[in-house]
């Protein structure tokens, strides 16, 4: 059976496409239209569709839309309850229009495609079967976590043989998502964009207000009460761009420390009910790293698995596994997280040539590299096909020597962030112990925290977050090989079995996709290597 997954009601549209229950491609739209997060997460905004992503993912696969035998949209308007707090009393019915026309938009952006074939699954049950369906195990329970759905922000369940049983639900008005979100907007930064800023925050502060926010949200069996806030009791607004506070900082410390709190009850609570030993977790707030690492610790799951692409963008994955699933077709475990697009070598050499740029190929495109970043200088990676989900993993990313502390500050001024936003490493996944504890290891999708260990922190400075934590990459050299190699000449030059790992991109803007998108990058911004495929361009050398 040949499913199409559609993301598109809220934000970071995408598409994905799952053949006879295996994931043939994923993308999000923001690749395609270089719009960060596809759109803005309004309700007008609604019917926009992933149209490039669909596209691409059909041609991935050699089909048409006419070849279709269910478009899944992840989410159903028919559940919405228009009174409920939590929505948008003025624009709901709005979104609530478009979503129930998709199968008309659809058939406009798709030809071929006939409307019928489209059906709709709730919001997090497709969360759910992102993670609970695509994650590296059978049979677990599953927790999703977001700001809303059509009423509601939290989902916890069980999979048993490809089947949903929901134990829990919140309802709306009472969200995680949409408390962490508020907070967001409250310190300066973008809603339903910038959360992962208001985490990096929290660390610069101890959680002075948590007493406070323990009593403002409550947790109870299987979901959460959360009062109306009034942030001002705590701090003053922060404007766009404006300075951030010791207050601005103990808020976000509070609220992030609450809110690991209640999720490490929600999953203990499920732990207990559900029997079962592993977890797969969902939904934007299980992009929270350091919510994720307390939760594996601390609620006595012996594995946690987070979907890669945990956000909404998910959604199309989970919505596709769902329908598959329930029409006979058994889920294939993702096979990981470069479901995006991929270039073969003659491509890649067409680009450069067509960009006038001098090029060469190594006979080891990985020692060039690693020679390179022994220098200290700054590479950008474009390596087979790109991520699904919002962290570079080794296949768009902007790498440097993490031996030298300046290359936080040298990276966060090329990308044009914020200077406590910290940079990540990458590990490969037989030495990563002997460097970081305190988390799940082996962590291929940087989506849990680990401590630096004591002996370690002077040695790779540029990694180690003000808490002597880092969100780090490891790489399994038989997923990655190219990666390991990277990895092993870098070593043999300095010593350091890793390298920094951050997002191929700058502020504002998605990740590279395209070989043209990573040379606009590269010749817009003080890096000094692109590496494309078996490629590599230096810096300062393009034809006249």
């Amino acid at each position: 059976m040949r499913v199409l997954g559609i993301n598109a009601v809220f934000h970071d549209p995408a598409a994905a496409l799952v053949v006879d229950g295996e994931v043939v491609a994923a993308a999000e739209e923001e690749r395609f239209s270089r719009r960060k997060h596809g759109k803005r997460p309004v309700p007008f905004a609604a019917w926009e569709l992933p149209e490039g992503a669909a596209a691409w993912c059909l041609e991935e696969a050699g089909i048409t839309a006419a070849d279709l035998d269910v478009v899944a949209y992840s989410y159903d308007p028919t559940l919405v309850d228009h009174s409920r707090g939590g929505t948008d009393p003025e624009w709901e019915r709005l979104r609530s229009t478009y979503a129930s026309r998709a199968p008309l938009f659809l058939r406009s952006a798709l030809p071929g495609l006939d409307p019928e074939v489209v059906c709709f699954v709730p919001h997090h049950v497709a969360h759910a079967a992102s993670a609970g369906l695509a994650a590296p195990f059978g049979d677990c329970a599953v927790l999703t976590v977001d700001g809303r759905g059509e009423r509601t922000s939290m989902l916890a369940g069980e999979y048993r043989d490809g089947r949903l049983t929901v134990h829990a639900e919140q309802e709306l008005p009472h969200s995680l998502g949409l408390l962490y979100e508020e907070l967001t907007e409250y310190l300066g930064f973008r809603r339903s964009s910038d959360e992962y800023k208001v985490m990096a925050l929290s660390s610069y502060a101890k959680p002075r207000f948590r007493a406070d926010f323990a009593e403002l949200v409550r947790v109870r069996p299987g979901g959460f009460e959360i009062d109306d806030i009034d942030w001002r009791n705590w701090a003053p607004p922060r404007e766009p761009g404006g300075e951030v506070l010791d207050e601005h900082a103990e808020l976000a410390a509070s609220v992030q420390t609450r809110l690991e709190e209640v999720l490490v009850e929600l999953t203990a609570w499920l732990r207990q009910h559900t029997g079962k030993n592993r977890l797969a977790l969902a939904g934007g707030v299980a992009l929270n790293c350091v919510a994720n690492t307390r939760m594996a610790s601390e609620s006595g799951f012996d594995e946690v698995w987070v979907q890669p692409a945990a956000g909404d963008a998910g959604t199309a994955l989970g919505a596709a596994l769902q329908v598959g699933a329930e029409r006979g077709d058994p889920p294939v475990p993702m096979p990981g997280a470069d479901l995006g697009r991929g270039f073969d070598t003659e491509h890649l050499r067409a680009v450069l040539r067509s960009a006038a740029v001098d090029f060469e190929r190594p006979a080891d495109v990985a020692e060039e590299a690693a020679a390179a970043l022994a220098r200290d200088e700054t590479v950008g990676w474009f390596e087979g096909r790109a991520e699904f989900g919002p962290r570079a993993l080794g296949h768009r990313s902007l790498l440097a020597h993490p031996g030298h502390a300046h290359n936080v500050e040298r990276l966060n001024e090329v990308k044009g962030r914020e200077q406590f936003r910290p940079v990540a490493p990458m590990v490969s996944a037989e030495r990563a112990a002997e460097i970081f504890s305190g988390g799940p290891l082996p962590s291929p999708y940087m989506l849990f925290v680990h401590d630096v260990r004591e002996h370690w922190r002077e040695r790779v400075p540029a990694v180690v977050h003000v808490d002597g934590t880092a969100r780090i990459q490891t790489v399994d050299r038989g997923d990655e090989p190219v990666l390991a190699r990277l990895l092993d000449a870098f070593e043999s030059r300095t010593g350091l079995p890793l390298v920094v790992n951050t997002s191929f991109n700058t502020a504002g803007g998605p990740m590279v996709d395209s070989p043209v998108d990573a040379l606009e990058c590269f010749g817009a911004f003080p890096i000094d290597v692109l590496v494309l495929g078996p490629f590599l361009v230096r810096r300062g050398r393009q034809r006249s």
